[in-house]
């Protein structure tokens, strides 16, 4: 039940009331969508430049390269190079995956799916909005300062990150870029809990809800916990940096009594680890509503699905220190660590088995949603299965400082989360502009990004396995890694591949808002609750709030004599 009246209020007159600074979630979701969009084009950039100078060391970038780099004849210089792996990873992860992923689907989607006419706290969430806008233009400021951008990693350790290592004010820039990002998302999160608790319909129960507002409300839960912690990292570097304190100064132990880089690692891990389930339950939650209405049947195990993505947050707390295996940390520690590592792996097959229940048997149709939903089960798989050789203490003290890291992270990340992400976009793209994305160049993005990113990261994971190092700028100065550079060349092949793929879908999204067909108020014959109110959504949502009479997941029961295969979230249950 709600616990809160809802009104409807006047649809906003002016230009800046509706499009710049609007109140209304629909509106957010939209300007968190192009934010991301954008900064994905930009790290997507970064990557080019850095695979190019793996696969031809010493040879400049093509068309572009004389412009950007011109006192070394457009070859991406070395300082250079760390300026571009550590704002690629800082980027992807927090100016495109987030605010696609949660603040463009968690804004548009709670309010629509929950029955509620706009978020709990709308001032909080427009304030969200603009606070993440002016951390994008500190980072972005930090790559005109005078010795560059951050270049210590997109995990930033010191010794790398303090003034030691990183003397320039790039790095600080970085950290005050990062800290008010973090000020925004936790500002969306309380939103999103609060909303999810007070506003869902009369009758929705919490297993009633969406698997996707599941996966945002974890998410969001994550968020408002640990987010705090890596604000206080980044607030102690930054005091470090700025005025001279010692908190993770190399040897400052033995002189002041205080002070370890190793500090920082466990203040960002302890955030870090549950960072990659704040990515990708938003993602899981979404997978699972699509393979439930693209089978047309219901979800397998919906509940125990909510349980298991439940458990994985809880356990995903715990977990951290496998990212430490190499900072020679206890083997009590690590023993534990590696214990409740593995433990994590059985809710997370308990839904991938649901994944692979509801498509059983299924009448699968293979629109472009689908088609993205179906990729994020195999490249998920592929990822989950490669991170078993890293949660292990003996294979992981080999492997960790290799590519195959970098490869399981963009499989389980990059991958699982992108293609999550589009999946959502295609869905959703009616709802948000009233029209249809076109299917052919949907089906050719899909076709032409599944492929690229499979190139690119399994030829990670065989470089890695081959002993490949991480962040060097030219790995052939060893002699045993020359013959890496043909996979190494395939790697970026296939990285320009799919990068243009990525072409198809910016010209259908852009070309579909503008003269896309109108879509109809519900063209996918879906029952969730925003399927029921006309295409574009009003201002207001709902005219009247809607009763909640069954689950999200009511599809191919036989005993429907409504002319369609599915129910609406606000019809009586038909028993089966």
């Amino acid at each position: 039940m709600a616990f809160f009246e809802q009104h409807i209020h006047d649809a906003p007159k002016t230009f800046l009331s509706k499009y710049v600074f609007s109140f209304d979630h629909k509106v957010i979701a939209k300007q968190f969508l192009w934010y991301g969009i954008a900064f994905l084009g930009l790290g997507g950039m970064m990557a080019l430049l850095i695979r190019w100078t793996l696969a031809f060391p010493g040879e400049p970038f093509p068309v572009i390269g004389h412009f950007l780099f011109p006192t070394t004849n457009g070859v991406v210089p070395p300082d250079t190079y760390a300026m571009l792996f550590t704002l690629h990873g800082t980027i992807m992860i927090f100016y495109a995956i987030t605010p696609i992923l949660i603040g463009a689907f968690g804004n548009f989607c709670i309010p629509l799916m929950i029955g509620a006419r706009d978020m709990v706290f709308p001032t909080l969430n427009m304030l969200s909005f603009w606070l993440a806008v002016v951390s994008a233009l500190l980072l972005v400021v930090s790559l005109f300062t005078p010795l560059g951008a951050a270049a210590g990693g997109w995990v930033s350790y010191p010794t790398l990150s303090t003034l030691i290592g990183s003397p320039g004010v790039g790095q600080t820039l970085w950290c005050l870029a990062l800290f008010v990002l973090g000020v925004s998302s936790t500002m969306g999160a309380v939103n999103y809990i609060a909303t999810i608790i007070t506003l869902r319909a009369p009758g929705m129960g919490y297993f009633d809800m969406p698997l996707t507002v599941w996966g945002l409300w974890l998410t969001a839960i994550l968020n408002a916990l640990f987010l705090p912690v890596l604000g206080a990292g980044l607030l102690l570097l930054t005091f470090d940096r700025v005025f001279g304190t010692t908190f993770f100064l190399a040897g400052a132990a033995a002189t002041s009594g205080s002070g370890d880089p190793v500090l920082f690692q466990h203040v960002f891990w302890i955030f870090g680890h549950p960072e990659v389930y704040i990515l990708i339950l938003p993602a899981w939650g979404i997978v699972s509503d699509l393979l439930s209405f693209f089978s047309r049947k219901p979800a397998f195990g919906a509940k125990s699905t909510a349980l298991a993505m439940t458990s994985i947050t809880v356990l995903s707390t715990v977990v951290y220190g496998h990212h430490m295996y190499t900072t020679q940390m206890s083997p009590l520690l690590t023993q534990s660590f590696m214990m409740l590592t593995m433990t994590i792996s059985i809710p997370s097959a308990i839904f991938f088995a649901n994944w692979l229940g509801t498509l059983w048997k299924g009448s699968i149709r293979f629109a472009t949603p689908m088609l993205f939903s179906l990729g994020v089960v195999f490249v998920f798989g592929l990822g989950g299965l490669t991170g078993l050789y890293l949660a292990t203490v003996s294979t992981d003290l080999y492997l960790h400082d290799t590519y195959f890291v970098v490869g399981h992270f963009h499989y389980t990340m990059a991958a699982s989360v992108l293609l999550g992400g589009f999946a959502g976009t295609y869905f959703w793209f009616p709802k948000m502009y009233g029209r249809m994305m076109d299917e052919t160049l949907g089906k050719i993005h899909f076709w032409i990004s599944i492929l690229g990113l499979n190139g690119v990261f399994m030829g990670m994971m065989i470089v890695g396995y081959a002993g490949m190092h991480r962040r060097i700028y030219n790995p052939y100065v060893y002699e045993f890694l020359h013959k890496l550079i043909p996979i190494n060349m395939f790697i970026t092949y296939s990285a320009i591949f799919m990068g243009f793929g990525q072409l198809f879908f910016v010209y259908n999204f852009v070309y579909s808002m503008i003269k896309g067909p109108k879509a109809t108020q519900n063209p996918w014959n879906v029952g969730t609750l925003e399927w029921g109110i006309p295409s574009p959504a009003p201002h207001y949502n709902f005219d009247v709030i809607p009763v909640v009479k069954c689950g999200p997941h009511e599809i191919g029961n036989p005993n429907l004599k409504t002319g369609r295969d599915f129910q609406y979230q606000t019809e009586e249950l038909v028993k089966v």
